[in-house]
C-alpha cells in the first residue's frame, strides 16, 4: 500500500508540528480544525484545508486525529458524520488523543465493521517533541498490523511501544500520565520545602537529578516552574482530563489511586482558578503567595464561584466526588508553614 493523502483533524500545540512532518516527508496533508486560524501556517506551506472531518478524510488514506477530549473523539470518529462512516473504504484511522481504552475498543470495532482500519495512539513527549518530531508513541496494534502504515508514524516519531490489542495503547498511556502526575506534585512539594526552609530550590534539583529523588518532570519542567514560565507545552486541564480517565478505571477495576487522586485535586483546584490553560507546571503557583498566583493571571476568588458540577467538568465521564478529597489538608504543619493553596479553600 503506498500512503499519498493524510488528514490530520486538530492542529494545535501538538497537531500542528505533527503535520508540518508529515509535510516535510512528502506527504499531500489536508487539515481541518475547530479555528482555522491554528492552520494557517500549515496552509502557507502547502496543506489543505477541510471544513468538517469528513471533508478532510474524505480522499484520505490515513487519518490522524489529536484533539482535546473523549467526548471530542466520540463526536469526530463516531456522529453521523463521523469518520467511521465517511472515511473511504480501507481508510487507517488513528487517534493520537488520550482518551478512554473502552471508546478505543468502540472505534476499533466500528471501523472493522466498515471495511476501515482504526487503532488506538497516544502520544507523549509534549510540545517539544512534537516541534522535534521524536514523540514516543504508544500503540493498541500489533507491530505487523501497524507496519503499512510506520512511514506515516515515522515523520514524528522516534520511538514506538506495542500493546497489541485495541485500547492497549490508551491504557500504558494513562498508567505513564499516573506516574507523571504523582512526580509533579512530588518536585513541587519539594520546591516549596526547600523554599520554605530558606535553601537554593535550584541546587536542591540538582541533588534530586544526581540521585533517585529526581524524574523526568523535575528535569524537563521544574526549572520551568521556578522561572516562571508556565507557557504550556502540555495544557494543566489536559492532564487533570488524563488523570481523571486514569481514576475511572480504577473505579471500574475496584482499586485506589491515591497519589493519582491527590494530582487530581491539585490539579482540579489549577483548572478552577483560572490554570487549565497553562501548562502543567503551573501547578506550583498553588504554593506560592497570592500575589505571585495573581500576577499570573489566577484568581483564588473563582472558587467560590458557579456550580460545583461546571466546575468539575472534565468531558470524561468520571465523577470527581468526595472520593478524591487531598489528605495533605488532614495535617498539621506548625504555624510557621505556608502553604497558600490551603487559604483559599
Amino acid at each position: 500500500m503506498q500512503i499519498k493523502n493524510v488528514a490530520v483533524i486538530g492542529t494545535g500545540i501538538m497537531g500542528a508540528p505533527i503535520a508540518g512532518h508529515l509535510l516535510d516527508a512528502g506527504f499531500d496533508v489536508t487539515v481541518h480544525n475547530r479555528t482555522r486560524e491554528k492552520a494557517e501556517a500549515l496552509l502557507a506551506r502547502g496543506a489543505h484545508w477541510a471544513d468538517t472531518p469528513a471533508e478532510a478524510a474524505a480522499q484520505a488514506d490515513v487519518v490522524l486525529t489529536m484533539v482535546g477530549y473523549p467526548t471530542d473523539v466520540e463526536d469526530v470518529y463516531l456522529s453521523t458524520e463521523g469518520l467511521i462512516r465517511t472515511a473511504r473504504k480501507g481508510a487507517w484511522l488513528i487517534d493520537l488523543t488520550t482518551s478512554s481504552p473502552q471508546l478505543a475498543r468502540d472505534i476499533h470495532d466500528a471501523a472493522e465493521v466498515e471495511d476501515k482500519h482504526a487503532f488506538d495512539c497516544p502520544v507523549t513527549g509534549g510540545e517539544q517533541g512534537a516541534v522535534d518530531g521524536t514523540l514516543t508513541l504508544i500503540i493498541g496494534a500489533t507491530e505487523e498490523q501497524v507496519a503499512p502504515v510506520l512511514p506515516v508514524l515515522e515523520a514524528f516519531s522516534s520511538r514506538r511501544f506495542y500493546f497489541d490489542r485495541p485500547g492497549g495503547g490508551q491504557a500504558a498511556k494513562l498508567c505513564n500520565q499516573v506516574s507523571l502526575a504523582s512526580c509533579m506534585v512530588g518536585y513541587a512539594d519539594a520546591l516549596a520545602l526547600a523554599q520554605q526552609s530558606g535553601i537554593d530550590p535550584e541546587r536542591v534539583l540538582e541533588v534530586m537529578a544526581a540521585g533517585t529523588g529526581g524524574s523526568g518532570a523535575s528535569r524537563t519542567l521544574a526549572p520551568k516552574s521556578l522561572a516562571g514560565d508556565y507557557k504550556p507545552g502540555f495544557l494543566a486541564e489536559h492532564l487533570r482530563k488524563d488523570i481523571a480517565l486514569a481514576l475511572q478505571r480504577s473505579e471500574e477495576l475496584e482499586i485506589t489511586l491515591p497519589g493519582a487522586e491527590t494530582a487530581f485535586t491539585l490539579f482540579d483546584m489549577l483548572c478552577q482558578i483560572g490554570g487549565g490553560r497553562m501548562g502543567t507546571q503551573a501547578l506550583t503557583l498553588l504554593y506560592q503567595e497570592e500575589a505571585a498566583c495573581v500576577a499570573a493571571g489566577l484568581d483564588w476568588s473563582l472558587l467560590d464561584q458557579g456550580d460545583e458540577e461546571d466546575a468539575h467538568e472534565c468531558h470524561c465521564g468520571h465523577d470527581h466526588g468526595e472520593g478524591h478529597e487531598c489528605h495533605c489538608h488532614d495535617h498539621d504543619h506548625g504555624h510557621d508553614h505556608e502553604c497558600h493553596c490551603h487559604d483559599h479553600e
